[in-house]
């Protein structure tokens, strides 16, 4: 696949403070790509160094198989900073004015605002706008040219859970799209539910990169937990401690959460339970998250 991003060994020091040590990783085209860390990571650092707002002092990336220049830059729609408008002008003016700067996309305004969902507030000053309308209107003024690919640094930073979702079910679209979309987070579930790949970043160190389910699957237990109920849970406990493969049984929550195997599946249980007695009425294989494959990798400290 395509690489639409390589990061080759990129290091950036802040005189003495290392802010990412030989970070390297390559971002497939079409994907949508988490740069996820805990706050003062160095994913800001890195973004702004691919976007030419910093320098790295060692380390290079490319840009479509090629050195970065500004021309490459202008395929390129960014949110990197908090949106910078004009409070007193309308969301449209806001993106004409967008426009004239990037000497581009004048004739998408109705096209772009109609994408965020703001055509029918295009007249509303821009100090009317809630905070998940303003960071809409960051994605609209990105989104003219028609740029392949899309940068956010915290898209969904400071959003309320509506705010949240709606930017979400956005980069969610403009993927379906065909866009590759580079977003910077440090909020797990956000990553977990848009993206397609992971990059996993501590203290300027990549810990682990790839799919989502690479990812997940590489740092994956070796063993199955299953969570299991019925009408008597102490007779359920007993069976199933003595199914051969439970490593651990116990009750919680009104269910029994049972550790085995990995070559044990749910339907083996059932049957388990099935020939000695027992209707489940709960039968669940709990799958490995985000969350607790981050939690372990960065050992749940955060960075600040």
């Amino acid at each position: 696949m395509t690489a639409i991003l390589s990061v080759q060994n990129i290091t950036k020091f802040y005189g003495s403070i290392r802010a990412l040590n030989g970070v390297s990783f390559d971002v497939p085209k079409g994907s949508v790509f988490g740069i996820l860390g805990p706050n003062g990571s160095g994913k800001t650092t890195l973004l702004g160094i691919v976007m030419d707002i910093l320098k790295s002092t060692s380390g290079t990336f490319q840009l479509y198989g090629k050195t970065a220049d500004a021309d490459i830059r202008k395929n390129i729609g960014t949110l990197l900073e908090t949106p910078n408008f004009y409070h007193y002008l309308s969301g449209e003016k806001n993106l004409r004015i967008a426009a004239e700067i990037k000497q581009k996309g004048h004739d998408q305004i109705e096209e772009v605002l109609k994408k965020v969902n703001l055509f029918q507030r295009k007249d509303s000053k821009f100090s009317t706008y809630s905070l998940g309308m303003k960071q809409r209107l960051a994605i609209a003024s990105a989104l003219l040219g028609n740029p392949e690919v899309l940068v956010f640094d915290e898209p969904t930073n400071g959003l309320d859970p509506v705010g949240i979702a709606e930017i979400r079910d956005l980069i969610r679209q403009l993927a379906s799209e065909g866009k590759t979309i580079i977003m910077a987070s440090h909020i797990l579930d956000e990553v977990e539910k848009v993206c397609s790949h992971v990059a996993i970043i501590q203290k300027g160190d990549l810990k682990t990169v790839g799919t989502v389910a690479e990812v997940l699957s590489k740092n994956a237990d070796v063993t199955n937990l299953i969570e299991i109920g019925a009408d008597n849970l102490d007779q359920l406990l007993v069976v199933i401690k003595g199914f051969a493969g439970v490593t651990e049984a116990y009750v919680q929550d009104n269910h029994i959460k049972v550790t085995c195997n990995p070559d044990i599946s749910a339907k083996d249980i059932n049957r388990h339970c099935f020939d000695n007695g027992i209707i489940l009425d709960r039968l669940k294989l709990k799958r490995k998250s985000l969350e607790t494959t981050f939690l372990e990798i960065t050992g749940k400290v955060s960075e600040r």
